[in-house]
């Protein structure tokens, strides 16, 4: 019998006996009472049309049938890990990273579903642009209801910088970036519950470039065992900690920390808060300061909305003009 901390570990045949080159991708596949969704997560790497990767799944001390699950695969490109004890999600992810051999990493949660070309999509992206952590559209799939939606992602690396202020503009499964990130600057253990939005505000502080491909790569899972559904309030408070830290990182005072206020405060705040951001991050978009500039107004205005709207896009132009000049100088 194992003890709670041992982790088992099953090494493919082709890295013991038989040479193989070293992947150039590696998929990282956490995992914990998966049992519903992993086969769907394991075959969806294993049809890649990109076939050069390595695919690490730890099963996290599941009491299911996800263990079970997991060993019917033989693929020699699995590595399975097998944990006692659950560790949780932020050391598992930083487990997979630190056993990581490929240049870059793939990120791909087991209840999710990647698109036959992902892998191969990305690594072409990443080899030909001056990019760090990209990635992509997606379809969202309510597990309830079947109801597949567009996801609605801003591409370049300015916006996605902006976003941060406001949420996480990542889709993390969808995510792939240099492999040296992920072990240069593990997943906080204080981020619990949002993780990921702490992880892309502290890339972004440190000057990593992002980019989202927009071409839909994933299918993103929502169902009701999902963690961000059953800690939504522990993830709310954990990422306005964050934010205002973000915010402070720019050089932006957390007074302006973008929330709903009174028309006369907004045209204060709000303002104030997207021409600072645009003078940090030259090059954001107008649809991006658009969004940014909602959240300091009030939703549900009725038959005030149309001016509400016009309100927003006469800030967003001036606040993206103030940007290029800001670029120009």
């Amino acid at each position: 019998m194992n003890s709670p901390d041992q982790l088992n570990v099953i090494v493919p045949l082709a890295e013991v006996g038989l040479e193989r080159p070293e992947p150039l991708v590696s998929v990282s596949m956490p995992a914990f009472n998966a049992e519903k969704y992993i086969s769907e997560a394991i075959e969806s790497v294993l049809s890649q049309t990109y076939t050069n990767f390595e695919l690490i799944i730890v099963d996290d001390g599941s009491t299911d049938k996800t263990r079970d699950i997991i060993n019917r695969y033989s693929d020699p490109r699995i590595i399975k890990i097998f944990s006692d004890q659950n560790h949780g999600l932020i050391s598992t992810r930083n487990k997979i990273a630190s056993l990581a051999k490929g240049k870059y990493l793939a990120l791909l949660d087991a209840d999710d579903r990647a698109l036959p070309g992902r892998l191969g999509i990305q690594v072409e992206f990443l080899e030909t642009h001056d990019v760090d952590i990209c990635g992509a559209d997606h379809w969202t799939l309510n597990q309830n209801n079947g109801d597949l939606r567009n996801s609605k992602q801003r591409h370049s690396n300015a916006d996605i910088r902006a976003m941060l202020t406001v949420c996480s503009p990542l889709c993390n499964p969808a995510v792939m970036g240099k492999t040296e990130i992920f072990k240069s600057h593990p997943y906080k253990l204080t981020s619990l519950h949002a993780e990921d939005y702490f992880f892309w505000a502290e890339l972004a502080l440190a000057g990593y470039r992002f980019a989202n491909i927009p071409k839909k790569l994933i299918i993103y899972r929502l169902h009701a065992s999902q963690t961000s559904i059953n800690f939504r309030e522990e993830a709310k408070n954990v990422f306005k900690k964050s934010q205002a830290h973000y915010l402070s990182g720019l050089g932006i005072p957390v007074t302006f920390l973008p929330r709903a206020l009174s028309l006369a405060e907004r045209l204060n705040f709000g303002v104030e808060c997207l021409r600072l951001l645009n003078q940090k991050i030259p090059g954001i978009s107008v649809g991006a300061n658009y969004e940014i500039y909602a959240r300091f107004q009030h939703r549900k205005n009725g038959i005030l909305t149309p001016l509400t709207r016009l309100e927003r896009w006469l800030i967003a132009l001036s606040a993206s003009w103030i940007g290029r000049k800001a670029s120009e100088n």
